[in-house]
């Protein structure tokens, strides 16, 4: 968990950084931004307001973790802040060798320094870099004499952050801890941002292995579950409630414990064993064994996880469990599928 009610803004500078495949410059400020306090603490909240989720990531690379840009340069600041200019232009270099996709948009880009940030109870320094892309416009009403004028202005939207990351003095080991948000479209443009500027991937933690584990059920039961046994949309559903049910009840994911009171089925583990080494390969990650739930974690993908049987465009049946009470027929006259759904009371 964020909390940001005591940081210090220590320093900022602005660059402005362009699409390198369009020939577009990049700018350098010669000093940090010099600002009272009115706008430090609305660019503050510009720049943090943003960072609700607890998906917390390292910073990384194939080989050698120092051969990650983002990571040497923001370590040189931390080791040494009066080096906060000469790191805020290299970083900016970066990003600007990165920003080749044709649809990248020009913008400002932030290098701030920041004290007393504090993440789970801890307070730390932090790198916070952010970059602002879409520009909106503003109507600026003044009274004149006995009337009032009316004119415009473009400017950035303080409540709606492009891309921003904060990078935290801790686990320098393991890539440091990082918080990204990328607001803009999710096209292959929006990608370079997280994997080739700030190449991040997540931590090992428990928020990562319970967001893991649900996906991995999910595709499960949606994808290879029908393809190799003939279930209904009804048994699916159940088991899927089954998955959520077990995860919200237990403390601990214990993976056998999981197979055995959920799964049941001989046939239907050894699937799912095989689906998972499968899931695990093509998405580079390992679901461990044993992990604590992460109870926000938890919620937040539970959503995703809701047993919808989807009818046409006509009806949506929200299945919550008791599948035995559906019974799927076909209507021979007229030449329609249909649910019986059994109950003992209406709400």
């Amino acid at each position: 968990m964020l909390v940001t009610s005591e940081v210090k803004l220590e320093h900022i500078i602005l660059h402005k950084v362009g699409n390198k495949s369009r020939d577009e410059a990049i700018q350098f400020s010669k000093k940090p931004l010099d600002l009272d306090d009115t706008v430090k603490d609305l660019l503050q909240r510009y720049f943090l307001s943003p960072f609700k989720s607890e998906a917390y990531y390292n910073l990384y690379h194939e080989s050698d973790i120092n051969l990650n840009e983002v990571y040497t340069f923001v370590s040189r600041i931390f080791d040494n802040p009066d080096t906060f200019l000469e790191q805020s232009e290299n970083l900016a270099r970066h990003l600007y060798e990165q920003s080749t996709h044709p649809n990248v948009k020009p913008g400002e880009f932030y290098v701030t320094y920041l004290h007393d940030l504090v993440l789970d109870g801890e307070a730390l320094q932090a790198v916070g870099l952010f970059k602002s892309e879409n520009r909106e416009t503003y109507l600026k009403v003044y009274p004149s004499g006995d009337t009032f004028d009316i004119d415009s202005e473009d400017g950035v939207n303080i409540n709606k952050l492009d891309k921003g990351c904060l990078i935290f003095n801790t686990d320098r080991e393991d890539g440091f801890v990082v918080l990204t948000v990328d607001n803009t479209n999710k096209r292959d443009e929006a990608i370079y941002w997280k994997d080739d500027f700030l190449k991040i991937q997540s931590r090992q933690d428990a928020y990562h292995h319970t967001q893991n584990v649900m996906s991995l059920c999910k595709a499960f039961v949606e994808k290879r579950l029908p393809e190799e046994f003939e279930v209904s949309r009804g048994e699916q559903a159940d088991l899927l409630n089954k998955s959520v049910k077990f995860l919200k009840e237990k403390e601990v994911f214990d993976l056998q414990e999981f197979q055995n009171e959920v799964i049941a089925q001989p046939d239907l583990i050894e699937s799912f064993q095989s689906y998972k080494t499968e899931f695990e390969t093509d998405r580079g990650f390992e679901i461990k064994p044993e992990f604590d739930i992460h109870e926000n974690a938890f919620k937040k993908n539970t959503r995703f996880m809701k047993s919808v049987i989807k009818l046409d465009k006509n009806f949506h049946i929200y299945v919550h469990g008791n599948s035995e009470n559906m019974e799927k027929g076909y209507d021979e006259e007229r030449g329609l599928h249909f649910y019986q759904l059994f109950f003992k009371s209406e709400s």
